[in-house]
């Protein structure tokens, strides 16, 4: 028998090799028709660290791993906006250092300047 496969997104990368994957799924309400989501919540190993927080998963059933841990990381689909944001606070920084005209060297020089003599 083959192993499921699922793609979910990671909600959680606290703990090293382990991240927790949300599986999102639509379910149609038997008397309202209406659909409803409901949420699976794996925990998966991610031997090499790669996912992040936000990133698209592919995951693969696997033996027990620990406690929780019954899923194997297959790849990363796509990453997800944390690391944009990152990228983007990062840039920000950079911008506001520059605007300002502070550069790392400014910086040292204009701390031992404002530092009286000691002596």
């Amino acid at each position: 028998m083959p192993r499921r496969r699922e793609i979910g997104i990671v909600t959680k990368a606290n703990v090293p090799k382990m991240r927790r994957v949300e599986i999102i799924r639509l379910v149609q309400h038997p008397r309202y028709k209406k659909y409803i989501k409901h949420r699976t919540i794996c925990y998966v190993h991610d031997e090499n660290d790669e996912s992040r927080v936000g990133d698209q998963v592919e995951i693969m059933e696997s033996r027990p791993l620990s406690r929780l841990k019954r899923w194997r990381l297959v790849r990363v689909v796509a990453r997800g906006r944390a690391e944009l944001i990152e990228k983007r606070k990062e840039v920000e920084v950079e911008l506001q250092a520059v605007s300002r005209g502070e550069t790392g060297e400014n910086e040292a020089q204009a701390g031992e300047a404002s530092q009286p003599p000691s002596g």
